[in-house]
């Protein structure tokens, strides 16, 4: 994720600011043709629901694990919290309650990771009793069991990790997922927005360490973990439950529902900045005063929340839930970032070549997905289990997420091969080197004191992960 949000910050935000966009669909529009724009309005706003409906399970799960109240009611009240101060507060009010509930979950999830470490002996402890588990002393090595033909790894090969997941999903996801682009366009100038991802990143780094040792520790200390009654999504939960005394627990039960309430109310205001102004505004109801549109919203984000408690049960089918997110991502995610990549950097993609990607990559993920459970070489030893029980989802994903992102490849330039492309003067500000006279000059911009240089910033969070990755490799 972290060479993600460096070229977020680094190259894509100058991008996105020159071309003077409020979102990815509307830069569709104006670099490709209305049907492309629709296409990704109506995707991205299905797949925001979608994922705000994880969001809700997942929170869920843990007022069902620790307080015991049905999965229904708890779905039903952490939905109202969410409605209530995105409705109220709109998207300032979800980015100001998101820092907040940060520093709320750092507090509630670093006392479980020193008290489980300490419970099973430290990290010599750690180690000593993973390797009894069916993970064994992979669990502690990035890059061991990835060779192609004969893979170990968890996540598969290092095919699928490197391309599926580091670069098309990880890129995919961190430059061209509205969500996420909407808090950096949402800053006061083109420095602050820099800054946002590139500040992120540093966070980002570490954690992991917040989560997937609690994850290891669950692993080792908790009967039957991954079963029927216990799955994977009931880890950090159960281990809260096991190890925290009131106080803490309460401060980490906390931190796990802001956690999951920030990534519910992302996807609800981008679905609403999507919803209102790429399909109302631009197809239903156009030319209406700004108090219309601002009413138009708040319906929407109210429409948004109860799709979400439906997804969210949706999302209860999947014993585990990272499966399902990496699944949407697949097909959402993917087939978007290569359409954007040629667009950005090709003047000669034409309007009717993105929808025709689009489609292509999204029909390529399902292709993916259903035709991998049915290769021996997604399952352990590439041993076929016709049940498809041990299939290794995370691996199909990965390899759907770059089936998604050939097909789109092919696809748009196959067909802008064949059709006509815009005018070099329509696509001032949208492609690069193609600067729109209109907009602000990047180089005009005040340069920022030394230690807030995007550079320097995206750099070092470079050197860090480069360092950690050598000594986790």
């Amino acid at each position: 994720a972290v060479p993600a949000m460096v070229f977020l910050g680094v190259v894509m935000m100058p991008f996105y600011y020159g071309s003077r966009v409020r979102s990815v669909p509307e830069f569709l529009l104006r670099r490709f043709n209305p049907a492309t724009h629709l296409f990704n309005a109506l995707t991205f706003a299905l797949a925001a629901v979608l994922i705000a409906g994880v969001n809700l399970y997942a929170l869920a799960l843990v007022i069902n694990a620790l307080i015991g109240w049905p999965i229904w009611l708890s779905i039903a009240i952490s939905a109202l919290f969410v409605l209530a101060y995105i409705t109220l507060g709109g998207l300032s009010g979800a980015i100001y309650n998101e820092v907040l509930q940060f520093f709320v979950i750092i507090a509630g999830l670093v006392p479980l990771v020193i008290i489980g470490l300490h419970s099973v002996g430290g990290w010599s402890g750690l180690q000593a009793k993973i390797d009894h588990t069916k993970l064994g002393a992979s669990a502690f090595s990035s890059w061991g069991g990835v060779g192609t033909g004969h893979w170990t790894n968890p996540l598969g090969d290092w095919i699928g990790i490197v391309f599926g997941l580091g670069f098309v999903l990880s890129f995919g996801y961190w430059t061209t997922n509205f969500a996420e682009v909407q808090r950096a366009l949402s800053a006061k100038d083109l420095s602050a927005a820099q800054r946002t991802p590139l500040i992120g990143a540093y966070p980002k780094i570490f954690i992991p360490a917040l989560t997937i040792i609690p994850g290891l520790i669950a692993l080792a200390v908790i009967p039957k973990l991954g079963g029927a009654k216990i799955t994977y999504n009931d880890a950090i939960p159960a281990l809260m439950g096991k190890y925290l005394p009131n106080g803490a627990l309460g401060i980490a039960l906390a931190g796990l529902l802001a956690a999951f309430m920030a990534g519910m109310a992302a996807n609800v205001s981008s679905f609403n900045t999507v919803v209102t102004y790429d399909i109302w505004q631009t197809y239903i109801r156009k030319g209406r005063r700004d108090r219309y549109y601002l009413n138009v919203g708040r319906v929407v984000t109210v429409v948004g929340i109860l799709i979400g408690v439906g997804t969210a049960f949706i999302a209860s089918g999947y014993n585990n839930i990272q499966n399902y997110i990496q699944l949407l991502f697949s097909f959402f995610n993917a087939p978007l970032f290569a359409t954007f990549i040629l667009a950005m950097f090709w003047k000669r993609t034409t309007p009717w070549s993105g929808i025709a990607g689009l489609a292509a990559g999204t029909i390529g993920a399902a292709v993916m997905h259903f035709a991998g459970y049915h290769i021996a070489y997604f399952y352990p030893h590439q041993m076929y289990d016709p049940t498809h029980a041990t299939v290794n989802a995370q691996m199909v994903n990965f390899y759907g997420a770059i089936a998604a992102f050939i097909a789109d490849l092919v696809v748009t330039v196959l067909v802008t091969l064949v059709t006509k492309p815009k005018p070099v003067s329509e696509l001032a500000g949208l492609v690069w080197g193609v600067p729109d006279p209109n907009a602000p000059d990047p180089a005009s911009v005040p340069k920022p004191v030394w230690w807030k240089s995007p550079k320097l910033l995206g750099g070092v969070a470079l050197g860090i992960v480069l360092v950690l990755s050598i000594i986790f490799a």
